[in-house]
């Protein structure tokens, strides 16, 4: 085991320059030379001089305790040392056996070159195709089972450094003696993962005996319920590597990790929050719905453990999960604006900006500290990073009290970085800008023109509808609000026909339920159907409900609806329109309604927080009442 210990030391030196040119010669190591040419008082002595070795280093965590070593050493003789190359005036490459430095060599030794990594993993790889492996697996035969394991995931490990093929008689022998104790079992969780992580990385996906083996006996662990929290963090970065979806054994390994993990989850600590998620998304489990939340829950309790690197893996998972907790963004709202926001990384303030988006929360401490860090540290930020904190700010339609500062600062990034932004995000930020009625004259002229038009089409992507839309919208906002532009103008062909989109980007639609109450109390207020839902105007934007008016306010049946003087719209605003738990309407939402008002609409919004307080007809009927006559009572007068 000390050959195996001195073994494994050699590896992991081979994978970085040496400081000298040999790994260390010992009695019972293997010693391999530098390539020939060096040149110095080592050529005249015979040897070189070896590093000093403090201690024996493994490869992968290997464990190996100073028992093990005796027994090792009792069991079996020590393998012949190999050839180490010297190099003299005669020849240039002369062999001696064995030869260890003199105790009178001087410490003045010259500067020798390191060897390249190519070089050492060259000579590696000549040990390796040796009688090195035969050796060590014959001791480590004679060891316990877990450092047994350790040892065989080291060499194969080894192996797949060295790039061996699977095939090869030496990993053969290897995946043999891996299957040879396995089958015995008695094998711990953790040493189960570290062979079952070397065991992938050399077999690969196509023959993954050892691996398959290795799951079956976590499986059996995981049942008995004796998997610690680590050991369970570790099986699910095992099966991130290599599940597979089809396996009905990677099914219940998984169904029972989750089970068990959820019941210990209150003793997993910030790391292991962000690592299990992190394994959840690569695994695909949006389905584990109660693991997910508990995760979540637990991620707000110590949150401010989580290292900045963590907490943007643990918002990433979150969203790409499609789960959200309103403790853990409580938890941001305490712990991020009290300090921590000016010092972290931007990356971390980028990703609470888009998990606040997603969620749909205007969270005004939060928005408050990143416009005056945006304020003061922009600069520092990259334009993806720019991006994102102002998208977030104008789609849940959030003016800060330091709002005017915040766009001189945006204005002179843009002015000083225009060309660094990717089009898409540039659109997106100027987009986001006029959901606040902050409009970018000055920028939108550049965006019309044909050459940020050819830039945008010289990405490789067909322009999509996205970006087409907000192009459209800037457009509108140019023409309907901002009357003293004379700029160019974004040419016909791109506009948009119809902003309804699948991923309601630009208005989201009428939700049935909620037009299902009013349609009976409408029309019974109107005294029959006088309405029209769901009408598509000229610029693209959706109806609710129109009604039509003449010259006297009166509403109009529809078989007169040819002579219309004025038209009325009704949005039912449910709940998907506003912020959550606000009575702040989307972005998108307040943008529409700006626009359809400069398109001569009369407006009356009915909100779901309104209605939903009537309890009868007689109730309904009058809100309707009270909400749209005194609409015509104005237009009358």
């Amino acid at each position: 085991m000390k050959s195996f210990a001195r073994f494994s030391s050699s590896v992991r030196a081979a994978r970085r320059p040496p400081s000298s040119p040999c790994f260390p010669p010992d009695r019972a190591a293997l010693s391999l030379c530098a390539p020939s040419g060096v040149d110095s008082l080592a050529s005249r002595t015979g040897a070189a001089r070896p590093p000093r070795v403090t201690a024996a280093r493994t490869f992968h965590n290997t464990r190996v305790t100073a028992a093990a070593v005796q027994r090792a050493s009792a069991a079996a003789p020590l393998p012949v040392p190999v050839a180490v190359p010297v190099r003299t005036e005669a020849a240039p490459n002369v062999y001696r056996l064995g030869a260890r430095p003199t105790a009178h060599l001087s410490p003045n030794v010259p500067h020798i070159k390191p060897q390249s990594s190519a070089a050492a993993l060259v000579h590696l790889r000549t040990v390796m195709e040796g009688d090195v492996i035969p050796a060590l697996c014959a001791r480590l035969a004679r060891i316990p089972g877990d450092e047994r394991a350790d040892g065989l995931a080291t060499l194969l490990g080894a192996c797949a450094e060295c790039g061996l093929e699977a095939h090869s008689p030496l990993v053969v022998r290897l995946i043999n003696e891996c299957l040879e104790l396995l089958s015995g079992g008695g094998v711990r969780v953790s040493q189960l993962c570290h062979l079952g992580e070397a065991a992938r990385a050399l077999e690969g996906r196509r023959s993954a005996l050892v691996v398959t083996e290795v799951l079956a006996s976590l499986c059996g662990a995981v049942g008995e319920d004796v998997v610690s929290p680590s050991e369970a963090v570790r099986i699910y970065s095992l099966l991130a590597l290599c599940h597979d979806p089809a396996s009905r054994r990677h099914k219940v390994l998984l169904s029972a990790l989750h089970r068990s993990t959820r019941r210990q989850v209150q003793r997993l600590n910030a790391s292991q929050v962000s690592d299990v998620l992190q394994s959840l998304l690569k695994l695909q489990q949006r389905q584990a719905i109660p693991l997910v939340l508990r995760l979540s829950h637990r991620a707000s309790q110590v949150l401010k453990d989580f290292s900045d690197a963590e907490l943007i893996q643990v918002l990433s998972a979150l969203m790409m999960l499609g789960h959200h907790s309103e403790k853990l963004l409580s938890a941001v709202e305490e712990h991020l604006p009290a300090g921590r926001l000016g010092k972290c990384d931007p990356e971390l303030i980028s990703t609470v900006m888009e998990y606040c988006l997603q969620m749909r929360c205007r969270s005004e401490p939060i928005f408050e500290a990143v416009a005056e860090n945006f304020v003061n540290n922009a600069e520092n930020h990259t334009t993806l990073q720019i991006a994102k904190q102002i998208v977030s700010m104008g789609r849940l339609n959030y003016l800060p009290q330091c709002s005017s500062e915040m766009f001189k600062k945006l204005e002179s990034i843009l002015s000083a970085r225009f060309a660094q932004f990717q089009p898409r995000s540039l659109i997106e930020v100027l987009h986001a800008c006029i959901h606040l009625e902050r409009f970018p004259l000055n920028y939108m002229a550049k965006v019309f023109g044909p050459h940020f038009l050819q830039r945008l089409r010289a990405q490789g992507e067909p322009l999509d509808k996205i970006a087409l839309g907000q192009l459209t919208q800037l457009h509108l906002s140019s023409s309907l609000e901002c009357s003293y532009y004379w700029g160019p103008r974004l040419p016909f062909f791109l506009h948009v026909k119809n902003f309804s989109s699948v991923d309601h980007a630009f208005e989201t639609p009428m939700e049935s339920r909620f037009y299902n109450q009013v349609k009976g109390p409408l029309t019974e207020m109107l005294g029959g159907r006088l309405y029209n839902t769901r009408i598509f105007t000229r610029s693209g934007y959706t109806i609710d409900v129109e009604m039509c008016l003449d010259e006297n306010g009166y509403v109009l049946p529809p078989s007169q609806w040819d002579h219309t003087y004025k038209r009325m719209a009704l949005c039912l605003d449910g709940e998907k329109r506003f912020c959550s738990k606000t009575q702040h309407l989307l972005g998108k939402e307040a943008t529409k309604r700006r626009h359809l008002r400069r398109m001569g609409y009369e407006l009356v919004q009915i909100p779901y927080f309104e209605f939903e307080k009537l309890r009868t007809l007689e109730e309904q009927v009058q809100y309707l009442h009270d909400k749209i006559f005194p609409a015509i009572f104005k237009f009358n007068h």
